[in-house]
């Protein structure tokens, strides 16, 4: 039985012939030579999203970001002028990383007036310019302002914050397409309180990008959570989304549930039901400008069951839309072939009352279990494919965005590739 419309072509990745149907080889998620390309092909080459305008709330407000698989870290800072910079947090005397605390390695932020290296003590003001050098008279012939701060692609889009190492790069706009144009006037600056996890996950980054892009495992894997009982329902019938759409190289898929509140009061625990809270939100929808009615491209399939709108920006960010008013981030940093950082992130209006903020936190921690679920399998995927005794694996209807996510690294990669063989080859011939 048919729950939900197919497109005309019959199935949703028939839509788009140049997915195929066929199996999908997995070696791109084990393979180092592959992950080490990726590197220069997808990281160093795309827009990436460190943060939102809110970590820069006045002039001289920063915040550093690690970039491990770009082989960098950057700094972001707001100017006097009030224009959002990107720079590689390195000192332009001896390479010293410029802003950190008391470990390298760990991501900072704060505000101040100048960035001052700790080694030697060079300056550099808010817009990267160097404005003082120890014992100057010491150097030879130094021209300060050839020696400012690195900088890098920095562009804002409704108030998330991209870089982009390809100087070349065409604008963010062009590259997030239609399906951002779609969500354009989403009240995202009215969703200030945010809680945030963070955790290393022992896989490749694509497969947990995989594990949220389709919902098909959820009445399995979820099947203990809140939602125990819907899960269930969902078994016996099978799973369909309402609405899926790709714009390469991104995609988003539209799904029904998270109804506020739900139908059966009588199946939802007692916390929640006095909380008026849970898996999918506090049940009481902000009064926003902006939810009523939501930008047109969130639920495109106009259903009265939606319930979330899952949204993958390539290569690595996620945005997910749900019914009752807020709204969630996922960021996976990718470390090594078989390791990544993943960061899931959750914006809400800020609450009138202590009940909304309880709802809140109880939102944020029931969220803590369900993604603890899905990264639970990663490993254990990981492994196994590791161990090459399968190479090639089917994917279904409703696992169209994976297809999607691994022909787009590997579109990149041979590109990439091929790009550097013919200039390898030029330079021989020469």
């Amino acid at each position: 039985m048919r729950y939900f419309a197919k497109p005309a072509e019959g199935s949703w990745t028939l839509r788009y012939p140049e997915l195929g149907t066929g199996p999908i080889d997995y070696a791109d998620s084990i393979d180092p030579d592959f992950f080490e390309a990726e590197r220069d092909a997808i990281f160093k080459r795309t827009w990436l999203n460190v943060g939102r305008v809110e970590r820069l709330p006045r002039t001289g407000s920063y915040f550093t970001k690690e970039l491990a698989v770009a082989r960098t870290s950057i700094v972001v800072v707001k100017g006097a002028d009030g224009e959002i910079r990107a720079f590689h947090n390195i000192c332009r005397h001896r390479g010293n990383k410029l802003v950190w605390n008391d470990y390298p390695n760990e991501e900072t932020s704060g505000s101040c007036r100048q960035f001052t290296c700790k080694y030697h003590a060079w300056r550099y003001n808010l817009d990267g310019d160097l404005t003082f050098v120890q014992q100057e008279e010491e150097f030879f012939d130094l021209d300060k302002s050839r020696y400012g701060l690195k900088s890098l692609r920095c562009e804002v889009w409704e108030g998330f914050i991209f870089v982009n190492l390809d100087p070349d790069a065409e604008p963010l706009r062009d590259y997030l397409g239609p399906l951002a144009k779609g969500i354009e006037g989403y009240p995202f600056h009215e969703m200030t309180e945010v809680y945030q996890y963070r955790a290393v996950i022992g896989s490749n980054w694509k497969l947990f990008i995989d594990a949220f892009a389709e919902f098909y495992h959820a009445p399995i894997l979820h099947n203990k959570q809140y939602t125990s009982e819907e899960a269930r329902k969902i078994a016996q019938h099978g799973f369909e989304a309402l609405h899926y759409e790709i714009a390469h190289p991104h995609g988003m898929v539209s799904c029904a549930g998270g109804q506020s509140p739900p139908k059966d009061l009588s199946m939802v625990k007692p916390m929640d039901r006095e909380l008026r809270s849970g898996l999918f939100g506090n049940w009481d929808r902000p009064a926003i400008e902006g939810l009523d009615p939501l930008p047109a491209g969130i639920n495109p399939s106009g259903s009265k069951i939606w319930g979330i709108d899952s949204f993958h920006f390539f290569p690595n960010f996620m945005l997910l839309f749900w019914a009752p008013g807020w709204y969630l981030t996922y960021h996976y940093w990718p470390t090594a072939v078989d390791t990544h950082i993943f960061e899931g992130t959750m914006y809400f209006v800020p609450p009138r009352t202590a009940r909304e903020r309880m709802g809140h936190e109880l939102a944020a921690a029931t969220f803590k279990e369900f993604a603890l679920q899905d990264a639970n399998t990663l490993e254990a995927t990981q492994t196994m494919l590791a161990s090459r005794a399968v190479a090639e694996f089917p994917l279904n209807d409703q696992e169209i965005l994976l297809r999607a996510l691994h022909k787009n690294a590997g579109d990149y990669v041979r590109s990439y590739r091929e790009n550097a063989a013919s200039v390898s080859g030029a330079r021989t011939v020469l």
